[in-house]
C-alpha cells in the first residue's frame, strides 16, 4: 500500500512539474524580434532614421547605453507609492537606496548643499512637474505668469486664446504672459515688471521653450520681490549646459527650479523637482525680544505630497535609475567637454546661415538652439518642416515674435545637443548648415505656385502636393541622399548600428 501511495505520489509530483514547466516557458525567454516582428520591425525603422538622419530637434538628444540599459531592466515590475523609507508596498529595500542615490546625484550634478536644497525625483515628465508645483504651491485659481506662447514660452506655463483655455495650467489657474520686444527679441522685463505690479501673481515662471538667449534671473528675483511671488525657474531645455556652468544658473535666484531630464542633460524621459529648504530668513522681532522670529520655507512637504498622492501613485523606477545615470555622466569632465561643444555648435550653426542672409530671432544665441525666421523668404514653419523632414533632417516649427496664431508659425527651431552627442564639431555644423540651406531653397522653389498665386496664399496641402512634382520629388529624394550619406558616418551612442 506504502509503494503504491509513493508512486502515486511521485507521479503526481512529476506531472504537476510538466504541467509548470509548460506554463512557464512562455514567461519573458523570447527576445522582441521572435515574439512581435512587426513591432521589431518598426523600432529597427526608427534606429535607422535616428543613425541616416540629421536630428536638430532642440529638446531631443540621444542617451548611452547605461541609461537604455536601466529603461529596460527589471525595475519596471516594481511598484513603490510613497518615498523612501515610507512606501505602500513591501520589497522596496533596494529601490529606496536606488531613489535616495539619484536624489543625491541630482544635487551633486548642480552643485548644491543638500540642507539649502532637496529635490523630487519621480516626476513623469516636465509638464507634469510644473503643475505639481502649481498644484502645491497656488490655490485653486491663483495666479501665475509666464512667457507667451508665441514668443517662446511653453504650454505649461499657460496659454490661452480669446475663445479657449489651451493649456491645463491656464483652466484650473489663472494665468497671464509676459513678452519679448517684437524688434530685438528679447524678454521685456519692463513690461512684466509693470504689468505684474496689476496682476499680483503668486508665482512668476522664468523659463522656455524656444528663446535663445540667457535669462536674467536676478531681474524675474527682483519683480518677484516687488509683488511678494514666488520665482519658478525651468530649466528643461538647459539643465545639462547649466551642470556644465556654460550658460546662466537659476538656483542662486530661483525658489524651485523644475526641469526635463531629456534634453540637454542627455538622460531618460522624466523630471524634476528642485526645491529650497532650511532657513529663508530672520525678521526681528519686537524691540526687547530675546530671539529673533526664523521664517523656514515649506516647499518639500508640500510638492511632495502633490506628486504623491496628489496627482500621481507609483513611481517610474526604472527611470529613476536611468536619471541617476545620466546625472553621474553630467558630473563628468567629458560632459562639461560636450556642453560647451552644444553651444559653440550653436553659434556656428547661426553664424554659417547668417552668412547665407538668414535671418534669426534675438540675432543669435546664447545656448542650444536658434529661431529661423523663414518671413522674409515668403515661407512658414510648416513647409519648411515638411521638406526639412523629406530630406532627412528633424526640425520643429514654431512661432516668431508677432506671429497671430501657433498652427501656423513662421519659424524653425534649431538645436544642436543630440549632433554634438554624436560627435558633430564646427566644421561639421558648417556642413549641416549648407545642407539645412539646400533644403530652404528647396522649400521656396516648392511653395511657387503654378497658377500666379502669391506663394503665400499657397496652402499647406497644396504644397505638399507640390512636393510630389516630378522635379521637385527628384530634388528632394537627391538630396536625402546625400544627406543620409553624411550623417551614417558619425557614430551614434546608446545601441549596435543597423
Amino acid at each position: 500500500m506504502k509503494s503504491f501511495l509513493a508512486r502515486s505520489l511521485c507521479s503526481s509530483i512529476k506531472q504537476a512539474q510538466q504541467v509548470n514547466c509548460r506554463r512557464l516557458k512562455w514567461i519573458g525567454r523570447e527576445s522582441l524580434r521572435d515574439i512581435d516582428p512587426e513591432m521589431y520591425g518598426l523600432i529597427q525603422k526608427e534606429k535607422k532614421r535616428q543613425i541616416h538622419g540629421l536630428e536638430m530637434i532642440a529638446s531631443e538628444n540621444f542617451t548611452s547605453r547605461g541609461v537604455l540599459e536601466a529603461l529596460g531592466s527589471c525595475l519596471t515590475n516594481k511598484y513603490s507609492e510613497g518615498y523612501p523609507g515610507v512606501r505602500y508596498y513591501g520589497g522596496n529595500e533596494y529601490i529606496d537606496e536606488i531613489e535616495s542615490l539619484t536624489q543625491k546625484r541630482a544635487l551633486q550634478a548642480f552643485d548644491l548643499n543638500p540642507e539649502e536644497w532637496g529635490v523630487n525625483v519621480q516626476s513623469l515628465s516636465g509638464a507634469p512637474a510644473n503643475f505639481a508645483v502649481y498644484t502645491a504651491l497656488l490655490e485653486p485659481h491663483g495666479r501665475l505668469m509666464g512667457l507667451d506662447l508665441p514668443d517662446g514660452g511653453h504650454l505649461s506655463h499657460g496659454y490661452a486664446t480669446l475663445t479657449k483655455k489651451i493649456s491645463a495650467t491656464s483652466a484650473f489657474f489663472e494665468t497671464m504672459p509676459y513678452k519679448v520686444d517684437p524688434k530685438t527679441g528679447l524678454i521685456d522685463y519692463d513690461f512684466l515688471a509693470r504689468t505684474s505690479k496689476l496682476f499680483r501673481p503668486k508665482l512668476i515662471v522664468a523659463g522656455i521653450s524656444c528663446y535663445s538667449r540667457n535669462l536674467e534671473y536676478d531681474k524675474f528675483r527682483s519683480i518677484c520681490d516687488d509683488v511678494g511671488a514666488i520665482l519658478l525657474a525651468d530649466m528643461a531645455h538647459v539643465s545639462g549646459l547649466v551642470a556644465a556652468k556654460v550658460v546662466a544658473n537659476p538656483f542662486e535666484h530661483s525658489d524651485v527650479v523644475t526641469t526635463t531630464t531629456h534634453k540637454s542633460l542627455r538622460g531618460p524621459r522624466a523630471a524634476l523637482i528642485f526645491f529650497r529648504r532650511g532657513i529663508k530668513k530672520k525678521q526681528p522681532t519686537k524691540k526687547g525680544a530675546k530671539d529673533d522670529q526664523v521664517e523656514t520655507y515649506d516647499f518639500e512637504r508640500r510638492i511632495n505630497e502633490a506628486i504623491f498622492p496628489g496627482l500621481q501613485g507609483g513611481p517610474h523606477n526604472n527611470t529613476i535609475a536611468a536619471i541617476g545615470i545620466a546625472l553621474k555622466e553630467a558630473s563628468s569632465d567629458e560632459f562639461k567637454s560636450y556642453a560647451k561643444q552644444v553651444v559653440n555648435n550653436a553659434k556656428q550653426l547661426v553664424k554659417s546661415l547668417q552668412d547665407k542672409g538668414y535671418v534669426f530671432v534675438s540675432g543669435g544665441t546664447d545656448t542650444h538652439l536658434a529661431l529661423l525666421d523663414l518671413r522674409p523668404l515668403g515661407l512658414d514653419g510648416a513647409k519648411t518642416e515638411k521638406v526639412l523632414e523629406a530630406v532627412s533632417v528633424a526640425v520643429n516649427k514654431n512661432t516668431c515674435p508677432g506671429d497671430k496664431s501657433a498652427l501656423k508659425p513662421s519659424g524653425i527651431r534649431l538645436g544642436t545637443p543630440a549632433l554634438t552627442t554624436r560627435g558633430f564639431r564646427e566644421k561639421d555644423i558648417v556642413e549641416v548648415a549648407n545642407y539645412v540651406d539646400q533644403a530652404i531653397k528647396l522649400a521656396v522653389e516648392i511653395n511657387k505656385s503654378n497658377d500666379n498665386k502669391k506663394s503665400s496664399l499657397v496652402t499647406l496641402k497644396d504644397f505638399k502636393e507640390n512636393m510630389k512634382r516630378s522635379e521637385h520629388a527628384k530634388s528632394i529624394q537627391n538630396l536625402k541622399q546625400a544627406i543620409e550619406s553624411f550623417a551614417a558616418k558619425y557614430s551614434m551612442p546608446g545601441y549596435d548600428e543597423v
